[in-house]
């Protein structure tokens, strides 16, 4: 039996969820968002909760019924306080500002990257090492955050790159004489 699975996801005040055609919505203060329901897990609002079971007693309910209720609560977290992912910079020149509704980065290539924001997702520099993205959808905010890291990912010798605040870079240490 699926520990997470067996806990139901609370409603919060402002908030709203519906099932219709083979979906979830959940409405609240800082927007929608949907999930498409699985066959394998049958999805059920009894007041002010929403529980989540497996359908059968197939290996495959099983094994999604955890995971679906974590994207349940995910989608209720999201439309209540939403997700931020922070990016710290590290290195000589290197840099990032949003310009409009493109982030330029300037990583040590010959060029500056612009990488254009996705709609949903708002980010922000508070200075010129660190970039912070947020929104709703937690896949989104996590995906946007690893194409960003993805240009120039920290190194082990310096730790020059873009890195995820609180992430740890194992150091190696350099070429003896």
């Amino acid at each position: 039996m699926s520990r997470i699975g067996k806990k139901p996801v609370p409603i919060p005040g402002g908030v709203s969820a519906d099932i219709a055609n083979g979906t979830l919505t959940v409405k609240g203060p800082k927007g929608a968002l949907t999930l498409r329901m699985r066959d394998e897990i049958s999805y059920s609002i009894e007041g002010e909760v929403i529980v989540v079971k497996p359908a059968n007693d197939s290996k495959q309910a099983r094994a999604f019924w955890g995971m679906q209720r974590t994207l349940v609560d995910n989608l209720v977290t999201g439309v209540t306080a939403g997700y931020t992912k922070v990016l710290e910079i590290t290195g000589v020149g290197y840099r990032a500002n949003v310009q409009g509704n493109n982030l330029k980065l300037l990583l040590g290539y010959s060029h500056d990257v612009d990488f254009a924001v996705p709609e949903g997702i708002e980010i922000k520099t508070p200075d010129n090492t660190t970039i912070e993205i947020s929104g709703i959808d937690k896949q989104k905010v996590g995906q946007v955050a690893a194409e960003i890291r993805r240009w120039r990912k920290p190194e082990p010798y310096k730790g020059k790159g873009i890195k995820y605040r609180g992430e740890f870079i194992f150091r190696k240490e350099g070429k003896k004489k």
